[in-house]
């Protein structure tokens, strides 16, 4: 009580204060507002998003839905048409201000408050609907508060619901910044002037070392208190002094220190005991990195380059010392692209886009360089001319071979994902940024572990076969996933670029072989190659300038799945709504693995027909062009990047992430 009184003498205190600045210092808003609408045109029976897009001068703040201690929150009066209702407003996450040891929940940098327009569903196309609020607020600096009031209106024209899509970029821009609403309740319990709540987050999940739990329900927690926020396996706890007396459930909002947060809702129940965990979470999120990397080197791309190599050590017939040394390079090389990749990722997303990994082949630039590298390594295997830099079949590369060969095959390699990697990808995008670069590392050691094992195990070097002239014939064998690996590319580099980017990049591939073919010649001769590289390196430069991505897609490929729709979070709402199961792929052009499942799993016909039998809903997200909508809800999934695979049975709060490896009996399975 004394706290209250405290808190309620020094908030009347400020605006007497600030009443008198304020008229000393002209009428001018401190808090300066609009309102803005997502589209001026709604459909009829539509929701529209509203926006209060708030901008606070410099020193001073606006309030949260819960003040705090101290403030006045925000009230409307609004003045709409009849039949036109407004929504509930949502709050983005506030920052926490101590004045004089009371705590505040403010905003003291921009933000939006956001709500919905429901449109009644016999509006007339062509009609007007005059939208008006008047908003009264508190706001205030650190020594004084002034209430304001402003009169905020638009005029939406109803029409057939397009947006402009800079308008609704920036829309998402706000919703990211929305708590979101989590699925499962929390618990709480309540003992000696303490408060601990329990609340669903997974193990996998990262944890900021900032998290906080600004509550909702008044008097459920004192606001000044500190708050302890640790882990409990697969539940956070905070814990701290309770604010007094409450009925019912506790709501709040949990930020995770990680740039999400979660709305929270927790009823009475037992609280486990907290431990902290964090570095089991590194340790599984590494060893799945591990694991998946290791199963790239099977990948077509990548196993012709680490079989060479190995069978080139066995022909070099070199010492153990030496074996051991070109393994360690080799490794680093594999390490340093795997981090670097890593930390670009890492970079990209802090800069506020929805990237994932692999995300450089989203440029078709990106694609036609590994077409053509591609393309070389397979006419370096068929034999048209030698290479002996990075040593993929050479011999006497040493280390700088063994560096740049570790480079190459992680470069290559980064198209695939396959088991464990998802998973471990998307823990990696959560984590801090040093949890997420071991992560990185952990890939690039598993991608590594073959040759690591063969430079440092004699018995296993002992078990290569013996050199002899067969292995003339292996690295023809091996020049065919290589082949194909380069048709793979000039396919997707046509559906980023269209058939004149795919043509240019061809026409590059063909004058690049060209060039191989006249190196390899002056080799047979006993001359040097060096002068068929600069053609080469100019051919590639300028076919590199050349190419543009075409223009965006907007349907989805037609798919082999009957009825199959393009993704979108609006359908997928109104599927869900309709109570119809509804299963939703995730994929890419670039991505193999995707391919795979699409063409084993996804497009059988038993698998359609089981669809159809259940009246199962196919969406489709195609991610090839880095659509920043699709990878910011594949980002919500806890997931890095393609392929996501999910499966919504009617009625389930949340949906089954669905393994990374399908079968059509898994399909099958879930539609009866």
């Amino acid at each position: 009580m004394a706290r209250v009184c405290f808190a309620l003498m020094t908030l009347v205190w400020m605006i007497v204060a600030g009443n008198a600045a304020a008229q000393g210092a002209g009428t001018a808003p401190h808090l300066a507002m609009r309102l803005v609408a997502e589209t001026s045109a709604p459909a009829p029976g539509s929701s529209v998003a509203l926006a209060f897009d708030a901008l606070p001068q410099p020193g001073w703040h606006g309030y949260w839905e819960n003040v705090g201690d101290a403030g006045v929150p925000m009230t409307l009066d609004w003045r709409l048409p009849p039949g036109v209702e407004a929504g509930a407003l949502r709050y983005p996450v506030p920052q926490r201000l101590t004045v004089a040891g009371l705590m505040n929940y403010v905003f003291e940098r921009p933000y939006a408050i956001l709500t919905t327009l429901r449109i009644p569903a016999d509006a007339a196309k062509g009609s007007t609907i005059p939208v008006s609020v008047e908003a009264d607020y508190l706001v205030c600096t650190e020594k004084i508060c002034v209430p304001e009031s402003q009169t905020l209106s638009t005029v939406l024209t109803v029409g057939e619901g397009r947006a402009d899509r800079l308008r609704t970029k920036q829309f998402d821009q706000w919703r990211r910044a929305l708590p979101q609403p989590l699925g499962a309740p929390g618990h709480y319990a309540a003992a000696d002037g303490r408060v601990r709540i329990a609340i669903p987050y997974p193990a996998s999940a990262a944890l900021g070392d900032d998290a906080y739990f600004y509550p909702l329900t008044h008097g459920a927690i004192d606001y000044a208190a500190a708050q302890t926020v640790v882990r409990a396996g697969d539940r956070l706890i905070v814990e701290t002094k309770t604010g007094g007396a409450w009925d019912g459930a506790v709501a709040g909002v949990l930020d995770t220190g990680t740039g999400t947060s979660l709305r929270v809702e927790a009823v009475r129940g037992a609280v486990p005991a907290a431990r902290s965990d964090m570095r089991r979470t590194v340790l599984l999120a590494f060893l799945g990195a591990l694991v998946g990397g290791l199963i790239l080197n099977v990948m077509p791309c990548v196993f012709p380059i680490l079989s060479l190599k190995a069978l080139a050590l066995a022909r070099a017939n070199v010492d153990a010392r030496e074996s051991r040394r070109e393994a360690l390079a080799y490794t680093a090389g594999v390490v340093l692209v795997c981090v670097a990749l890593g930390g670009a990722l890492l970079a990209v997303r802090a800069g506020g886009s929805a990237a994932g990994w692999a995300f450089q082949l989203q440029d078709p630039r990106v694609i036609l360089f590994l077409l053509i590298l591609v393309t070389g390594i397979a006419l370096n295997l068929a034999g048209l001319f030698e290479l002996s830099l990075p040593g993929l079949a050479g011999r006497g590369a040493g280390e700088s071979g063994a560096f740049a060969t570790g480079a190459l095959a992680a470069f290559v390699a980064t198209p695939c994902t396959g088991p464990f990697l998802g998973a471990a990808l998307g823990a990696a995008l959560l984590l801090p940024w040093y949890g997420a670069l071991l992560i990185f590392f952990g890939l690039g050691l598993g991608l590594a572990l073959p040759f690591l094992a063969i430079g440092f195990l004699p018995g296993l070097r002992r078990r290569l076969p013996r050199p002899g002239p067969w292995m003339a014939t292996l690295r023809r064998i091996l020049s065919v996933p290589m082949f194909l690996t380069a048709l793979a590319l000039a396919w997707i580099l046509g559906r980023q670029a269209g058939v004149d980017g795919m043509t240019l990049g061809l026409g590059a591939a063909l004058g690049v072989a060209l060039s191989l073919w006249w190196a390899g010649m002056r080799q047979r001769r006993g001359r040097g190659a060096l002068a068929a590289v600069v053609p080469l390196l100019l051919l590639t430069a300028a076919a590199i300038g050349l190419v543009r991505p075409a223009p965006s897609r907007a349907e989805v490929a037609e798919a082999a799945v009957p009825g199959a729709e393009p993704f979108s979070e609006a359908r997928l709402a109104e599927l869900r709504r309709q109570g119809r199961p509804v299963f939703a792929y995730f994929t890419a052009d670039w991505c193999l693995t995707c391919k795979v499942n699409e063409k084993a799993a996804i497009e059988r016909s038993v698998v359609a027909q089981a669809f159809e039998r259940a009246g199962v809903a196919v969406l489709v997200g195609d991610w090839t062009d880095g659509d920043p909508a699709l990878g910011r809800f594949i980002e919500a999934q806890d997931r890095a990047g393609v392929p996501l695979y999910l499966w919504y049975a009617p009625g389930a709060d949340a949906p089954k992430v669905l393994p990374q490896v399908l079968t059509p009996e898994l399909l099958v399975g879930l539609a009866r």
